[in-house]
Order: C-alpha cells, then sequence, then structure tokens
C-alpha cells in the first residue's frame, strides 16, 4: 500500500499542474499588485489551500504542506518545511488530523493559525479501524473517537472561509475589504453547493452508499444519507474479512447498486467486493488531494462530481 501511494505521488508530481504561488517548500515572500509584499500561507493540505487562494488571492503566496497525490494523513515533514511554517503569516490546519503538523507547532510558531478543530464540531467517527493494537504498526495514526474530514460539509467550509478571511485582514488591514470580497464570493459557490446537494440528494431510492473509508460521515449528516465505509476513517487500514462479509450484507439488505473508491489509496478491496455482488464501481472523492484523475480541478468541481455519483447510485430524483 505504502509503494503504490507512492508511485500515485510520483506520477501525480509529473502530471498536476500545481496551482500557481503554491509549492510544498518553505514559503517564500513575493510581490502582488504593484509590488505589495504577499502574505506568507501555509495550509496543511488541499481544501484549506483552496480557501487560502480564494480568499487571498494575489495577495498571498501558498505553500501546500501535502505533496500533489499524497495521502495527508501520511504526511511527513522535512525540516525545511518545519521552519516554513516558523515563517508563515498564517497557518490553516486542523489540530489531530496530521500528526506532523501539530509535532511542528511543538518547535515553531507562525505569527497566526486558524486550527479548524477549534471552532468546528468534529463528530464521532462511525466505527473504529478493526485490528487489535498488537496490529498497529509505527506508520499508524489515531485520531481518538472522532472524525476529522470535516470539509466534505460545504457549510463547514463557509465557516472555514470567514475563519480565513478575518485571519488574513487581521495580518493584512488594508486588503480588509478585498479579503472580505473575496470571502464572500466564495461563501455564495459554497452555500449554492450545499443548496445543489440538498435539492439532488433530496429524494433518493436508496439512502445508504459503501465507501473506501469513512471519509463522508459529515456529507451524509447534513444531506440525509448513511455511509458505510470498508475501512474506517483511516484510508489504508486494510479490512477484516468479518467487515467484508458485513459490507457484502448491507449491499444485498439495502439495494446498493456501486461500490465507491477513491483516488488516493488502493481501489482493489472496493473492487473485488463489487467484482463478488456483481456490482459496479465508481469514484467518490475525500477531496483530501487533487490528482491528474481528480474529476474536477477545484474543490466546487470535484463536489459537484461526488453529487452526480451519488444521485446515480442511490437513485435521486
Amino acid at each position: 500500500m505504502k509503494i503504490l501511494r507512492a508511485v500515485v505521488t510520483a506520477v501525480a508530481a509529473l502530471g498536476l499542474s500545481i496551482t500557481a504561488g503554491c509549492s510544498a517548500g518553505t514559503p517564500s515572500t513575493s510581490s502582488g499588485p504593484e509590488g505589495a509584499t504577499q502574505l506568507k500561507v501555509t495550509a496543511a493540505f488541499y481544501p484549506f489551500e483552496y480557501v487560502a487562494q480564494q480568499v487571498g488571492k494575489d495577495l498571498v503566496t501558498i505553500t501546500d504542506l501535502t505533496q500533489p497525490g499524497a495521502e495527508p494523513h501520511d504526511l511527513e515533514l522535512s525540516p525545511k518545511q518545519v521552519a516554513g511554517i516558523g515563517e508563515s503569516d498564517l497557518l490553516i490546519y486542523q489540530k489531530g488530523f496530521q500528526a506532523a503538523v501539530d509535532s511542528a507547532l511543538q518547535t515553531v510558531t507562525p505569527k497566526q493559525a486558524v486550527d479548524t478543530a477549534s471552532f468546528l464540531t468534529l463528530q464521532p467517527a462511525e466505527h473504529e479501524d478493526e485490528h487489535g493494537d498488537e496490529e498497529h504498526g509505527e506508520d499508524d495514526h489515531d485520531h481518538g473517537a472522532l472524525d476529522p474530514h470535516t470539509w466534505l460539509d460545504p457549510n463547514n467550509m463557509v465557516t472555514i472561509t470567514e475563519h480565513v478571511r478575518d485571519a488574513l485582514a487581521e495580518a493584512k488591514p488594508d486588503a480588509k475589504a478585498t479579503f472580505a470580497a473575496n470571502a464572500d464570493a466564495l461563501i455564495a459557490q459554497l452555500k449554492q453547493l450545499d443548496t445543489d446537494f440538498k435539492t439532488g440528494l433530496g429524494s433518493c431510492q436508496r439512502k445508504v452508499f459503501i465507501t473506501s473509508h469513512e471519509a463522508f460521515g459529515y456529507l451524509a449528516h447534513r444531506y440525509g444519507l448513511e455511509q458505510v465505509g470498508i475501512s474506517g476513517i483511516e484510508p489504508d487500514t486494510e479490512p477484516t474479512a468479518a467487515r467484508i462479509a458485513e459490507v457484502q450484507k448491507v449491499a444485498k439488505a439495502n439495494g446498493v447498486t456501486t461500490i465507491f473508491f477513491e483516488t488516493l489509496v488502493s481501489p482493489a478491496v472496493a473492487k473485488s467486493i463489487a467484482g463478488d455482488l456483481k456490482l459496479t464501481t465508481d469514484v467518490l472523492d475525500p477531496l483530501e488531494g487533487l490528482t491528474p484523475e481528480s474529476r474536477g480541478s477545484d474543490y466546487i468541481e470535484v463536489m459537484k462530481s461526488n453529487l452526480t455519483s451519488l444521485q446515480k447510485a442511490n437513485g435521486c430524483s
């Protein structure tokens, strides 16, 4: 699994055109309009990079700590990246999601930080990954009993946008009106996205959907669906035979037509279950990062693709 992710990362690094002004190295000061100094923003992974880009635009230069195509759960930071966090005007992250970022903040301090876990309500994970402590290796992660995938509810993204807007305005008061206008434009898109999901999933033949790992709890809760993950909240945890049998039972009992997989981890188990049950497969993207295979070029586009996939799989009208 680790080897596969490394291959995906290498391919993505070659094939993906990274958003202008973003890199995975140390943030660097550059000039914006009319020679104005840009704020140095560090984002822990893609959804936070997207918000920073939309709100800051050409008044910020953004570093995404997670390489394109890499799994943010598995983030490791170089000394240069850690130093870059300390040099940032703003860090956007979620405490408890990426241990490497939490560890870095014990040694360096950015000028400002937006920790989404400090103002969003994290909901309990639906089920824990199923293996005993003796089976956990050094690379395994522990989010406790909370689901970290807050960004898959557009309403949470609205709240994140508001906090990023306020932090940027505090760092650069003379651009407060610009940040506010940019944030308003993004919030309008996010609210429309929420409306699209409410309408698009308002009348469905099926409420249950099965996906590779339980990243979609916030989305399911918001729009009245029921998520069943083959794995728990960790994307690279191998499910037990008992869990696979349970998922197959749920699929049969609920008339499930589709087993969803995602772009950053192997689809092998999802495709195997689908093959055994003679079901179709499709992509449901947790938006932890973009790859050349992502169905869209940004957060809004990929979320709309997710909506289309759910509508098709669940017979929504």
